[in-house]
């Protein structure tokens, strides 16, 4: 008896590889007798409502494209209520999660993990305001850079790649601002100026290794949380960008730590992404980690 697999893929991540590889990629699900459904997103938001109204009647459920595909993905799955474990196949430009999950960067092996994989239950994150709950996978960012992602333009990524994001991203160092944020978690409370923050659950972000924080796990129930006060001048920018892609951390600069839940509040919106995508401006979010609380397909021998 067949079982079923619900296959959705961005045809235009990265640099639309998968076009090519898509019969291949088709051939290795058929092969594991999987009767499979394929649905090509043309939209933002359309992987997310493919996954969301699906029936209950999948066994798994495979996307390829980027990091904010699968965010898109995991959402549906939530959404939905129904847990089934989740396939990847990175085709984007950075792919930062594929690689905390050490997933190959061949598109026909990566392939091959998400149908004869082993399940790997992972942390996520909810995204909480006003009355909204949304989800993250890896990474809930607000100020420099972030929205880098999801302003330049996809062409531009796809020639690229890391290029784009620094290049976008210089253009913004004359005009860094900060944002006065209270920030609480677990009886503790800060309040600062902060150019950027971020709260994560991966090994690297924009491509950058060890730049979350060290002996990092992804199912361990709680984010490495990084916040990054206004610098001087323009010296001791530099010298915090070189810390923190160094993890070597400069107390005075940055405050990290771990936790499974915060509160940043502000007196005026302050501009969030969400795994590379918008998430909207807002003067108070609460970040929780859901612990374990999806399944995705990794190779066996994963540690």
């Amino acid at each position: 008896m067949n079982k079923k697999l619900l296959f959705v893929y961005n045809p235009k991540a990265g640099k639309a590889l998968i076009k090519n590889k898509l019969a291949e990629i088709l051939n290795i699900f058929a092969k594991e007798k999987y009767e499979i459904t394929v649905v090509p997103t043309q939209k933002h938001d359309e992987a997310r409502e493919a996954v969301a109204r699906r029936g209950d009647q999948y066994a798994l459920v495979v996307c390829s494209g980027g990091d904010g595909t699968l965010d898109e993905v995991v959402t549906g799955m939530i959404q939905s209520g129904i847990r089934t474990p989740i396939g990847y196949i990175p085709a984007g430009s950075t792919n930062d999660f594929g690689g905390s999950l050490a997933l190959p960067k061949n598109m026909l092996r990566a392939a091959e993990v998400a149908v004869r994989g082993t399940d790997f239950s992972c942390d996520i994150g909810y995204f909480k305001y006003d009355t909204v709950e949304d989800v993250f996978v890896y990474i809930a960012a607000f100020g420099l850079f972030t929205d880098v992602s999801y302003e330049t333009d996809q062409e531009m990524k796809n020639v690229l790649g890391h290029m784009a994001y620094l290049l976008e991203g210089m253009k913004r160092l004359p005009a860094i601002r900060s944002f006065h944020m209270k920030v609480s978690w677990e009886g503790n409370e800060i309040e600062d100026d902060f150019i950027f923050g971020m709260i994560t659950n991966s090994l690297s972000v924009g491509g950058f290794k060890n730049i979350t924080g060290k002996n990092v796990k992804l199912d361990d129930g709680v984010f490495e949380v990084t916040l990054i006060r206004q610098p001087r001048n323009p010296i001791e920018l530099n010298n915090i960008m070189l810390s923190l892609l160094n993890r070597d951390i400069d107390t005075n600069a940055m405050h990290c730590f771990r936790t499974a839940e915060l509160t940043l509040e502000s007196e005026e919106p302050v501009a969030w992404t969400l795994d590379g995508e918008n998430g909207g401006s807002h003067t108070k979010v609460t970040i929780c980690n859901a612990h374990k609380g999806m399944d995705i397909r990794v190779k066996g021998d994963r540690g």
